[in-house]
């Protein structure tokens, strides 16, 4: 993704039950804690901020990992720099991509910094699981270079979109390859893919970003093409498919979101670049349906994370428009949102257990 503002930019198997209830938990980095786990909490994983954190729908940060210092290269324990994806798991954990800063991306670390690592932390911070090693860029065992989305499997293995080396793989709780696709793999060509979704077919669907692209791939590698630039795509950075077999799609580069049926008809779009103050050119990365008909979206450098109803009406928004931070409502480029307790349209990972009733 380039950055509009500054020109260059670019576990366990299973692992018990996540009951999705209010869970008190002792202050973390100096915020007051109200509920830790609450289903319609928000996880966004703020990027130049090198942090990750969950907020409840009264805009409390209840729980946060990493520096949250947009100014510190520290990977390793108790840190994440860049991160581009969060999802929770069971019993609290919390599945992260610890993508990197590219240098000359943000002004707050000029020289960039590199992680390169997916983990998977516990509530109180202490990782429970690591593929990549912190600081290292390669594509052999345990290597990843700009990972920039991963998820548990039902099967407890772990879906890793890695970027930099245009593939997608799986790889066991125990750290070992199990698939791979994208050089060199064969016919699964793949062009800085950004996203990877685990379907009920047992296929995966891509999003193959620079290709302007979504695909589903087969476990021998083969693929067949949903949709494309013939679409109107510009630079996919995300798709899911929903329980109605729509696909949405986070086409940044046309800096919407949209939902195509089938029959590649738009049902659904929703531009973030209309209100006054946006940025132009806010290349949005994520959007989640959730189980109320709303969307749930990261607009990366509109520097917010906003919930819009069916009839596009704004129903929450964390973060400021278009204004950088890292205090209280405030985000430097978020990429991803995902609802606690909500797996709408993407892949549920094992042993969550949720009120379906309390998700929103």
């Amino acid at each position: 993704m380039k950055h509009p503002r500054l020109s260059s930019l670019l576990a366990f198997g299973s692992l018990g039950l996540l009951i999705c209830a209010s869970v008190a938990l002792p202050p973390l980095h100096g915020q007051e804690t109200t509920t830790f786990n609450h289903p319609g909490n928000i996880l966004i994983s703020d990027q130049f901020n090198n942090r990750v954190v969950e907020v409840d729908r009264d805009k409390n940060i209840v729980w946060s990992f990493g520096s949250g210092d947009p100014t510190l290269c520290n990977p390793g324990a108790g840190a994440i720099i860049g991160p581009n994806d969060v999802e929770r798991l069971a019993r609290g954990l919390t599945l992260m991509a610890g993508t990197g800063i590219p240098a000359g991306a943000s002004s707050f670390m000029p020289n960039g910094c590199v992680d390169n690592r997916v983990i998977v932390v516990d509530p109180a911070g202490n990782i429970v699981f690591q593929y990549g090693q912190a600081g290292v860029a390669g594509s052999g065992p345990n290597e990843l270079n700009v990972p920039v989305f991963a998820l548990q499997t039902p099967s407890g293995d772990y879906l890793i979109t890695d970027q930099g080396n245009n593939r997608v793989i799986l790889v066991s709780p125990q750290g070992q390859p199990l698939f791979a696709c994208g050089p060199p793999s064969g016919p699964c060509a793949l062009n800085n893919p950004n996203s990877a979704e685990l379907l009920a077919n047992g296929k995966i669907l891509i999003a193959d970003e620079n290709n302007s692209r979504v695909i589903e791939v087969d476990k021998a590698g083969n693929f067949t093409v949903d949709f494309s630039a013939a679409d109107g795509l510009n630079i996919v950075a995300f798709a899911s498919r929903l329980p109605n077999g729509d696909t949405l799609i986070t086409d940044s580069g046309n800096n919407r979101i949209v939902e195509f049926d089938p029959a590649h008809r738009i049902v659904f779009q929703y531009s973030t670049n209309t209100q006054p103050g946006s940025n132009p050119q806010p290349l949005p990365t994520n959007a989640v349906r959730l189980k109320n008909g709303a969307t749930l979206i990261a607009d990366q450098f509109n520097d917010r994370v906003l919930i819009v109803s069916p009839f596009k009406a704004i129903r929450f928004q964390y973060g400021m428009l278009n204004v950088i931070g890292n205090g209280p409502n405030q985000l430097d480029a978020p990429y991803n949102a995902m609802s606690i307790c909500d797996y709408t349209g993407v892949t549920r990972p094992p042993g969550v257990e949720c009120d379906d009733n309390n998700a929103h």
